[in-house]
């Protein structure tokens, strides 16, 4: 879905119907000020903010970033400094807060379960951000892009309040050396509090050797696995092997690629299948083969309680009734590096002459590289950013190539596009997944647009009453991804 898609309107819509609403944990922090900024219409953020167990903290981000009536049009946003291995409290802080807040807006006015997902290579914020999702009584973690091997142990820590770190993947370490996060919630508590509720940990996998892996050697308790397969929108594995592109540069996948639902279910933990399963017959057909239930994105992401941007929800249900909605695996726009689900759509950075036109910045950095310098320190560095800097932090032009700043684009696609110099406004680039097209199915008769109940409605068939309780049985997962 990408950044603030499943935002917390979304999950509790979801949460609502019975399902399992899962909020996007990805750069909340620039989030949470950005709708500050914007004059937080109808006081949400500020009522999250005054349910925070730490007021003095609460009230010194608001005090920082909340503009009343919020900015002017052509005014740019302020933004944060970029998440680094030793950053300052206030940094910290925020990103703690904004987790929190995001969850309980989730959770506010019902009883069902809401869930968080990350994305595993954005390392940095990572102790902070479940910490902050822990404190707002956040039930499922889900995580995938990476191998979340060591974030069951971090979970129990931070339940506890104990002090936590997380192992940093950096390019070019060193036999020995070991970078790495630390969070000690003693340095934020202006109070003590309980013991937090531990929440279930879901993996998100894409082939039967990871989901081995994190069955048999994370260092805690896997409740369960997310089966995605390279339909999905978002970031998707690379092929295995030498990668091979179509005729219209897309990478090419092969048997080996394929997933053995048979053998996973043969790991005896609950799974739910993802990718191209929004449909009544993908939900059958992943019941039949052991599955708990399906991850849902692209059909959640164009409903009416996403974030997206109404413009572009407009444009791509369209596109889709008309249908002319297209997707391309791009192997080269993200600089994490891994394809990604590129939406074609006039005037966003899916089109060359738009992309074109932007000048190379990274002030965001959630996608960064960690590398090792000759001085044995952090290096961070993007092959979106401009490229003598790039090169400068030991970068290889060929891997700046086609790079574009997901990070700013999505933002843009949540209606928090930044404005440079007055003038240049960060055009947005939607990610979808392969079945964008299939949408408009969810649009009841004569309507142009559809809520999350009606994709609920439609995927669960007509015993389903539109009640929690009649739609227990089968739990859908409606997680994002960047």
């Amino acid at each position: 879905m990408g950044a603030g898609v499943s935002s917390w309107r979304l999950a509790q819509a979801v949460s609502r119907l019975g399902q399992l609403g899962v909020v996007s944990g990805t750069a909340l922090d620039e989030i949470l000020i950005r709708r500050l900024q914007d004059g937080d219409p109808g006081g949400h953020m500020r009522r999250g903010l005054a349910a925070f167990p730490f007021p003095a903290v609460a009230a010194r981000i608001l005090c920082t970033y909340f503009i009343p009536g919020g900015k002017a049009a052509k005014a740019a946003y302020r933004n944060l400094p970029l998440h680094a291995q030793h950053e300052p409290q206030e940094l910290t802080e925020l990103c703690i807060v904004s987790n929190f807040v995001e969850v309980f807006l989730a959770r506010e006015g019902h009883s069902n379960p809401v869930g968080i997902n990350y994305l595993e290579k954005v390392q940095l914020p990572l102790l902070a951000s479940l910490y902050g999702a822990m404190l707002a009584g956040v039930e499922y973690v889900l995580m995938g892009a990476g191998i979340p091997l060591h974030v069951p142990g971090v979970l129990d820590r931070l339940a506890r309040h104990e002090a936590a770190e997380y192992t940093l993947r950096v390019t070019g370490a060193q036999a020995g050396e070991d970078f790495q996060v630390r969070l000690d919630p003693s340095d934020f508590m202006e109070c003590e509090l309980p013991p937090l509720h531990r929440p279930a940990f879901l993996a998100i996998v894409s082939s039967n050797t990871l989901a081995a892996t994190m069955l048999r050697k994370a260092n805690g308790r896997v409740d369960g696995l997310v089966i995605e397969t390279r339909t999905a929108g978002g970031h998707n594995a690379p092929p295995r092997g030498k990668l091979q592109l179509t005729e219209q540069g897309e990478p090419v996948y092969g048997e080996r690629d394929g997933i053995d639902f048979e053998k996973i279910a043969e790991l005896g933990a609950p799974f739910w299948l993802a990718g191209g399963y929004g449909s009544a017959a993908k939900l059958r057909e992943a019941l039949a083969v052991g599955a708990t239930g399906v991850q849902v994105g692209t059909a959640f992401a164009f409903s009416r309680e996403s974030g997206l941007r109404d413009d572009l929800k407009q444009e791509l249900i369209r596109n889709a009734q008309l249908g002319t909605a297209r997707v391309f695996t791009d192997p080269l726009a993200s600089p994490a590096g891994f394809p990604f689900k590129v939406a074609r759509l006039e005037d966003t950075a899916s089109e060359d002459a738009v992309y074109a036109a932007r000048p190379r910045i990274c002030d965001l950095g959630f996608l960064r590289e960690l590398a090792r310098g000759d001085d044995g320190e952090i290096v961070y560095r993007c092959p979106a950013e401009p490229l003598p800097v790039y090169l400068a932090k030991g970068g290889d032009a060929e891997n700046a190539a086609g790079r574009k700043c997901l990070c700013n684009a999505l933002m843009a696609n949540i209606g928090h596009q930044q404005v440079r110099c007055g003038t240049h406004v960060e055009p947005p680039l939607v990610t979808a997944g392969d079945d964008l097209g299939e949408v408009a199915r969810f649009l009841p008769e004569g309507a142009s647009t559809y809520g999350a109940a009606d994709v609920i409605a439609e995927l669960l068939g007509p015993h389903w009453d539109g009640t929690a309780a009649a739609a227990s049985e089968d739990r859908l997962v409606a997680a994002p991804k960047l």
